[in-house]
Protein backbone atom coordinates (compact mmCIF):
# COMPACT_ATOMS: atom_id res chain seq x y z
CA UNK A 1 0.00 0.00 0.00
CA UNK A 2 2.85 2.35 0.82
CA UNK A 3 4.40 1.68 -2.62
CA UNK A 4 1.05 2.46 -4.35
CA UNK A 5 0.83 5.80 -2.51
CA UNK A 6 4.37 6.77 -3.52
CA UNK A 7 3.74 5.70 -7.13
CA UNK A 8 0.56 7.81 -7.21
CA UNK A 9 2.40 10.86 -5.87
CA UNK A 10 5.20 10.47 -8.42
CA UNK A 11 2.71 10.24 -11.29
CA UNK A 12 0.77 13.29 -10.03
CA UNK A 13 3.96 15.32 -9.69
CA UNK A 14 5.11 14.28 -13.19
CA UNK A 15 1.80 15.35 -14.75
CA UNK A 16 1.88 18.68 -12.89
CA UNK A 17 5.46 19.39 -13.95
CA UNK A 18 4.73 18.46 -17.56
CA UNK A 19 1.76 20.83 -17.61
CA UNK A 20 3.84 23.66 -16.13
CA UNK A 21 6.83 23.22 -18.40
CA UNK A 22 4.92 24.29 -21.53
CA UNK A 23 3.73 27.51 -19.88
CA UNK A 24 7.28 28.68 -19.13
CA UNK A 25 8.17 29.33 -22.77
CA UNK A 26 9.48 32.92 -23.14
CA UNK A 27 7.75 33.33 -26.52
CA UNK A 28 4.31 32.20 -25.34
CA UNK A 29 1.52 34.76 -25.52
CA UNK A 30 -0.28 35.69 -22.30
CA UNK A 31 -3.14 33.30 -21.48
CA UNK A 32 -6.61 34.21 -22.70
CA UNK A 33 -9.11 35.45 -20.10
CA UNK A 34 -10.90 32.11 -20.18
CA UNK A 35 -7.63 30.26 -19.52
CA UNK A 36 -6.75 32.55 -16.61
CA UNK A 37 -9.89 31.69 -14.64
CA UNK A 38 -8.98 29.51 -11.66
CA UNK A 39 -9.80 25.85 -12.19
CA UNK A 40 -11.79 24.05 -9.51
CA UNK A 41 -9.17 21.32 -9.07
CA UNK A 42 -5.57 20.48 -10.09
CA UNK A 43 -6.88 17.77 -12.41
CA UNK A 44 -9.07 20.34 -14.20
CA UNK A 45 -6.05 22.67 -14.51
CA UNK A 46 -3.99 19.93 -16.12
CA UNK A 47 -6.84 19.04 -18.48
CA UNK A 48 -7.34 22.69 -19.43
CA UNK A 49 -3.66 23.27 -20.11
CA UNK A 50 -3.44 20.11 -22.20
CA UNK A 51 -6.53 21.12 -24.22
CA UNK A 52 -5.12 24.55 -25.16
CA UNK A 53 -3.39 24.54 -28.51
CA UNK A 54 -0.42 26.79 -29.34
CA UNK A 55 -2.41 28.36 -32.19
CA UNK A 56 -5.24 29.31 -29.82
CA UNK A 57 -2.88 31.05 -27.39
CA UNK A 58 -1.15 33.08 -30.13
CA UNK A 59 -3.89 35.58 -31.03
CA UNK A 60 -3.31 37.92 -33.99
CA UNK A 61 -2.26 41.49 -33.15
CA UNK A 62 -5.64 42.85 -34.28
CA UNK A 63 -7.55 40.75 -31.72
CA UNK A 64 -8.68 41.82 -28.29
CA UNK A 65 -10.66 40.02 -25.62
CA UNK A 66 -13.33 40.85 -23.06
CA UNK A 67 -14.07 38.37 -20.29
CA UNK A 68 -17.58 38.14 -18.90
CA UNK A 69 -17.07 37.22 -15.26
CA UNK A 70 -18.54 38.07 -11.87
CA UNK A 71 -21.48 39.79 -13.61
CA UNK A 72 -19.17 42.31 -15.31
CA UNK A 73 -17.34 42.89 -18.60
CA UNK A 74 -13.57 42.90 -18.03
CA UNK A 75 -12.23 45.26 -19.11
CA UNK A 76 -15.31 47.50 -18.95
CA UNK A 77 -13.68 49.83 -21.48
CA UNK A 78 -11.46 48.57 -24.29
CA UNK A 79 -9.56 50.69 -26.85
CA UNK A 80 -8.67 49.04 -30.16
CA UNK A 81 -7.45 50.06 -33.59
CA UNK A 82 -9.79 50.22 -36.57
CA UNK A 83 -10.12 46.75 -38.09
CA UNK A 84 -9.66 44.93 -34.77
CA UNK A 85 -11.78 41.94 -33.85
CA UNK A 86 -12.94 41.74 -30.24
CA UNK A 87 -14.00 38.44 -28.66
CA UNK A 88 -16.26 38.21 -25.61
CA UNK A 89 -16.07 34.97 -23.59
CA UNK A 90 -18.62 34.11 -20.90
CA UNK A 91 -16.72 32.78 -17.89
CA UNK A 92 -19.74 33.04 -15.57
CA UNK A 93 -22.14 30.19 -14.76
CA UNK A 94 -25.21 32.29 -15.68
CA UNK A 95 -25.86 33.15 -19.33
CA UNK A 96 -25.11 36.64 -20.62
CA UNK A 97 -25.29 38.53 -23.92
CA UNK A 98 -23.87 41.59 -25.65
CA UNK A 99 -26.51 44.15 -26.70
CA UNK A 100 -25.36 47.29 -28.56
CA UNK A 101 -26.78 50.70 -27.55
CA UNK A 102 -26.85 51.80 -31.21
CA UNK A 103 -29.23 48.96 -32.17
CA UNK A 104 -26.61 46.92 -34.04
CA UNK A 105 -27.33 43.19 -33.84
CA UNK A 106 -25.56 41.79 -30.79
CA UNK A 107 -24.81 38.33 -29.54
CA UNK A 108 -27.19 35.49 -28.88
CA UNK A 109 -27.46 34.29 -25.29
CA UNK A 110 -23.97 33.10 -24.29
CA UNK A 111 -23.82 30.04 -22.04
CA UNK A 112 -20.71 29.36 -19.95
CA UNK A 113 -17.67 29.13 -22.23
CA UNK A 114 -19.48 30.55 -25.28
CA UNK A 115 -17.91 33.36 -27.30
CA UNK A 116 -19.09 36.24 -29.47
CA UNK A 117 -16.91 38.28 -31.84
CA UNK A 118 -17.31 41.58 -33.62
CA UNK A 119 -14.93 43.37 -35.99
CA UNK A 120 -14.78 47.17 -35.74
CA UNK A 121 -14.00 48.81 -39.09
CA UNK A 122 -15.09 52.37 -38.26
CA UNK A 123 -13.55 54.59 -35.55
CA UNK A 124 -15.92 55.64 -32.79
CA UNK A 125 -17.24 54.78 -29.35
CA UNK A 126 -19.45 51.70 -29.13
CA UNK A 127 -21.43 51.20 -25.90
CA UNK A 128 -23.06 47.92 -24.93
CA UNK A 129 -24.85 46.16 -22.07
CA UNK A 130 -25.72 42.61 -21.18
CA UNK A 131 -29.16 42.00 -22.69
CA UNK A 132 -30.05 39.87 -19.66
CA UNK A 133 -28.44 41.94 -16.85
CA UNK A 134 -28.75 45.65 -17.74
CA UNK A 135 -26.40 46.67 -14.90
CA UNK A 136 -23.50 45.12 -16.86
CA UNK A 137 -22.10 47.81 -19.17
CA UNK A 138 -19.10 48.10 -21.47
CA UNK A 139 -17.52 50.34 -24.10
CA UNK A 140 -15.29 49.70 -27.09
CA UNK A 141 -13.37 52.75 -28.34
CA UNK A 142 -12.08 52.34 -31.89
CA UNK A 143 -9.23 54.61 -33.08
Amino acid sequence: MHRALITGLVISASVALAACSGAASPTAAPPSPAASVAAPSPAASVAASMAASPAASQAPATSDAVAIQNFAFAPASLTVKSGATVTWTNSDAPSHSVKWDDGTTGSPTLATGATYTRTFATPGTYKYVCGIHASMKGTVVVN
